[in-house]
């Protein structure tokens, strides 16, 4: 399949009302996007991975919204050696720019699950970079594969030392501290009480783990007078 057969069936594909719905959800965005699902583009990904991916991947389109999700996808299904598939994952990450290219490529990424030294080289280059979706990027990979016991304290220390104040790092990372809280209570609730996260990042983290049904009520009226003014 080549370039020109992908985009003619992204476009058959595409769905003016789903475009208008979820536009609406990625603001800001520079790429034009066709309104194709995401299921529909992750079903179109496995078939080109079964075929040529490493072809496709050599000049694939990237006008489109659903362009930029495909080749994330294929990139993230490829089975191949982990060193080339490296490559292909240091050459993408500049190109994401919404929240759902990203959070995508990270929760596809599962060969971060087996080979997490691995992928923790690679994620490390990008907590101080200046960029949103770079950091954003490094950060969705710790909340998708790395919110276990040996990592606790390591992810305490890297979100410390982000400084970076765009919005989609911000709510990055209170997510993660909320999933972080709700597995570890103690080590989060000792972590937030000296933590150097600013105040919206703050609040947002004891928000969200106030949201969660796996937090108790009792917890919860404990995060709730945490709040910073």
């Amino acid at each position: 399949m080549d370039n020109k057969e992908i985009r003619a069936k992204l476009i058959e594909l595409s769905d003016a009302k789903y475009k208008e719905f979820h536009s609406g959800l990625c603001p800001g965005m520079d790429t034009e996007m066709l309104g194709v699902s995401i299921p529909k583009i992750r079903k179109l990904a496995k078939e080109i991975v079964k075929d040529n991916p490493e072809e496709y991947l050599k000049n694939p389109e990237e006008d489109y919204y659903e362009e930029l999700m495909l080749q994330a996808l294929v990139i993230a299904n490829l089975k191949i050696d982990l060193e080339k598939k490296k490559e292909y994952i240091i050459n993408f990450v500049p190109k994401i720019n919404c929240w759902a290219v990203c959070d995508s490529f990270c929760a596809g990424l599962k060969d971060a699950d087996k080979n997490p030294e691995f992928f923790w080289k690679i994620i490390s280059k990008y907590f101080k970079s200046k960029k949103e979706y770079e950091i954003r990027f490094a950060v969705v990979m710790l909340l998708d594969h790395y919110v276990k016991e040996e990592y606790v304290n390591e992810i305490f220390k890297v979100i410390d030392n982000i400084k970076n104040e765009e919005y989609y790092v911000e709510m990055g990372i209170a997510w993660l501290v909320a999933e972080l809280y709700i597995k570890f209570p103690k080590q989060t609730m000792k972590y937030l009480k000296n933590c150097n996260l600013n105040k919206f990042t703050y609040n947002k983290a004891l928000q969200k783990a106030r949201e969660s049904y796996r937090v108790s009520k009792e917890e919860k009226e404990i995060l709730n007078k945490m709040k910073k003014k």
